[in-house]
């Protein structure tokens, strides 16, 4: 959806959740529905009063595999005349700032991947590019961690849903910005205070809106729904005990996370 900017997020208040929107003084609380019909309440409450949430529920997570041409050439992978993608399973939704603990079955690599999110704000389906942005609420950050070796070790099948669908293994948020160009955002991921992501948008194989059709076309896609188109160069193993890792698209904001070994 275009219109006016804001950001958008969720958030636990003495011990009900509730939404509204950020702003200069905190948040201005809003009742109703996120995606149906809303209404600021007057109220505001303070960052530091509330727990922030994942900034809605997808009914499904959409991931994209190979949508940049500057990662398409480092890997010297085709370009896919389609997209490419996953689900990724709902349990991995965690809230901005939590800390993420490697399973303890597991001792291999496990990577970041800064990513920008497109969350659908109408019922979806079978739609064009040029009425995607009518279905598009608006965009957040997502971090979609990846168990790398689970991935790869069975050579007869590669484990994508698994290694993808860890609990805990889907951040994103800390809002949901509406009115972006998303073509004009640049995603930037920080590891342990060094940065290790910094790729235009703009560099998609598949436009945001490009991608909302052509997934429509393949299933109904549902308010709350969060596709992640995909990542570009720069991704990177966490191998420290402690790693702080850092999603951050300017006009969305920063999502912050903690992984521990």
């Amino acid at each position: 959806m275009t219109g006016e900017m804001k950001q958008w997020l969720r958030y636990r208040h003495s011990g009900a959740t509730g939404f509204g929107t950020l702003t200069s003084s905190g948040i201005s609380v809003h009742e109703g529905e996120m995606f149906g019909r809303h209404a600021a309440t007057g109220k505001m409450l303070a960052l530091s009063e509330v727990e922030l949430l994942a900034p809605c529920a997808p009914s499904k997570i959409v991931a994209l595999w190979n949508n940049f041409h500057a990662l398409a050439a480092k890997l010297n992978q085709p370009e896919p005349p389609e997209p490419l993608y996953l689900l990724k399973a709902t349990t991995t939704i965690t809230t901005p700032g939590a800390v993420i603990r490697r399973p303890s079955y597991y001792d291999g690599k496990t990577t970041y991947e800064g990513e920008l999110g497109i969350v659908i704000g109408r019922t979806c389906a079978r739609v064009s590019p040029a009425e995607a942005d009518h279905f598009i609420f608006g965009y957040t950050c997502v971090n979609d961690i990846t168990a790398n070796d689970i991935l790869t070790r069975d050579p007869t099948f590669p484990q994508w849903a698994r290694a993808k669908g860890i609990d805990d293994y889907g951040p994103f948020g800390p809002v949901i910005a509406t009115g972006l160009d998303p073509a004009k955002l640049v995603v930037r991921t920080i590891l342990n205070g060094a940065e290790r992501q910094n790729y235009p948008i703009s560099d998609m194989i598949f436009t945001a809106q490009e991608l909302v059709s052509r997934i429509s076309h393949d299933m109904t896609l549902l308010p709350g729904d969060l596709i992640a188109v995909g990542t570009s160069v720069g991704v990177g193993v966490m191998k420290e005990p402690v790693n702080t890792v850092t999603v951050a698209i300017d006009g969305i904001g920063e999502l912050t996370n903690e992984f521990r070994l």
